[in-house]
C-alpha cells in the first residue's frame, strides 16, 4: 500500500511539473515573443494573410482560450466539441482518438499528446519531426553515457585503490579539466583534430549523422563512424565528473566497519571490490549518471550542430532559425518528460541497490 502511494505521489509531481513547464512555454512563445502569424510572414505586411493565419492557427481567439485549446492538446484525456470520429479544435488541425464518453456537447477522448503542425514545414506534425531526430539524439546520448560509465567507474575504482599514486593524480587532473571544458569548445577542436588534420589516420569526417544516403542516392545506410567523435564529446565531461564520484565513494566505502570485517575474513581486494564495495558506492553514481543522460539530451545542441548530427538538438537551432515555435514547444515538452521518466527510473534503481531505502 505504501509502494503504490508513494508511485502516485511521483505520478502527481510528475504531471504538475510537466503542466509548469507547458504553462511557462506557452508563455514565453505565445506571449512574450510577439505575434507567431507575424513571425511566420517574416514580419511582412499583409493583413488579409496574417489574419488567415490567425484564424487557421487559433489566434484570434482570447489568450486563455489558447491556453486551454494548448493544454487540451497536450492531455492524452481531453474535450472535444461533436462527436465526429476525428477530433479537432481547429479545422486544420485534426487528429483522432478513442473516444470515451459521447454526449451531445461533445466528447471526451483518449489520445497520444497533440503537439500541433510545423510552421514552416507545412503539412507536417511536431510530433512526426520529433519522432525522426530523438532516435538519433537518444542514440548519441546512450553511447555517450555508456562510454562514460564504463571508463568512469572502472578508472574511478582503480584511482581509490592506489589513492596518492600517479595513476590517482592524473586522472584527477584529467577529470577536473573534463568537467571544466564546455561542450562547444571540445566539439570544435575534436573536430578539427581528428576529423581534418588526422582524418587520413584516423578514417573519421568532422560532419556526418547517423544515416547517409548513398553516392547514388539509391538509399541510406548505417554510419556508426560518424558516432565515434560526437560520443567522445559529449562523454567527456560526465566521465569526469563519474570518476571524481566513484573516488570519493569508494574510499569512503573501504572505511567502513563491514570492509575491516571483510579483509580480516581473508577476502581478497577483487572479492572485497565486486561483493561490497561496488553496490553500496553506486548511489551518487546513479544520481550524476541519471543527471548527465537526461541533460544529454539538451546540451547535446551545439555537439550535435557542430557535428552536423541530425537530432533534436540540431532541430531545435534550425526551428529556432527558422521561428518554427511548435516545433521548439515540442522539443523542449519532449525533453522534460524525458527528464521526468529518468527520475522515476531513478528512484526505482536506488530501491533495488540499497535495501535501506526500500525499508
Amino acid at each position: 500500500m505504501r509502494w503504490v502511494s508513494s508511485v502516485l505521489s511521483k505520478l502527481g509531481q510528475a504531471l504538475g511539473v510537466l503542466w509548469g513547464v507547458a504553462t511557462l512555454i506557452f508563455v514565453l512563445f505565445n506571449v512574450l515573443t510577439g505575434d507567431p502569424a507575424r513571425m511566420m510572414m517574416d514580419q511582412r505586411e499583409d493583413e488579409q494573410v496574417l489574419q488567415a493565419i490567425r484564424a487557421k492557427l487559433g489566434l484570434d481567439q482570447p489568450m486563455l482560450t489558447q491556453y486551454g485549446y494548448y493544454l487540451n492538446d497536450l492531455s492524452p484525456i481531453s474535450w472535444h466539441s461533436g462527436v465526429a470520429s476525428n477530433y479537432t479544435h481547429f479545422e486544420n488541425h485534426a487528429y483522432s482518438g478513442v473516444p470515451l464518453l459521447k454526449v451531445e456537447s461533445g466528447t471526451l477522448a483518449l489520445k497520444w499528446p497533440y503537439l500541433r503542425e510545423s510552421f514552416q514545414q507545412q503539412g507536417r506534425s511536431v510530433g512526426s519531426i520529433i519522432s525522426e531526430t530523438l532516435p538519433n539524439t537518444a542514440v548519441l546520448a546512450i553511447a555517450s553515457i555508456s562510454l562514460a560509465i564504463l571508463f568512469g567507474i572502472l578508472i574511478g575504482v582503480l584511482s581509490a585503490l592506489w589513492k596518492d599514486g600517479w595513476f590517482d593524480r592524473f586522472w584527477t587532473v584529467a577529470g577536473t579539466l573534463g568537467m571544466s571544458v564546455p561542450s562547444f569548445f571540445s566539439a570544435i577542436l575534436i573536430a578539427w583534430l581528428f576529423g581534418y588534420v588526422l582524418s587520413e589516420y584516423t578514417g573519421l569526417s568532422m560532419t556526418g549523422s547517423l544515416y547517409e544516403v548513398d553516392d547514388y542516392g539509391t538509399g541510406r545506410y548505417l554510419a556508426l563512424d560518424h558516432l565515434i567523435l560526437p560520443a567522445i564529446t559529449l562523454g567527456i565531461r560526465p566521465i569526469g565528473v563519474i570518476i571524481q564520484l566513484t573516488r570519493n565513494s569508494v574510499l569512503e566505502t573501504l572505511n567502513q566497519d563491514y570492509i575491516r570485517t571483510a579483509k580480516a575474513k581473508g577476502l581478497s581486494t577483487r572479492q572485497i571490490v565486486y561483493r561490497h564495495v561496488m553496490r553500496n558506492s553506486l548511489n551518487p553514481v546513479v544520481t550524476a549518471v541519471s543527471g548527465w543522460f537526461a541533460s544529454m539530451l539538451a546540451g547535446a545542441v551545439f555537439v550535435e550542430y557542430i557535428f552536423g548530427w541530425n537530432g533534436l538538438g540540431k532541430q531545435i537551432v534550425d526551428a529556432l532559425n527558422q521561428k518554427d515555435l511548435p516545433v521548439v514547444m515540442g522539443a523542449v515538452l519532449t525533453i522534460a518528460s524525458v527528464f521526468i521518466i529518468i527520475n522515476i527510473l531513478v528512484d526505482i534503481t536506488y530501491r533495488i541497490l540499497d535495501p535501506r531505502i526500500r525499508a
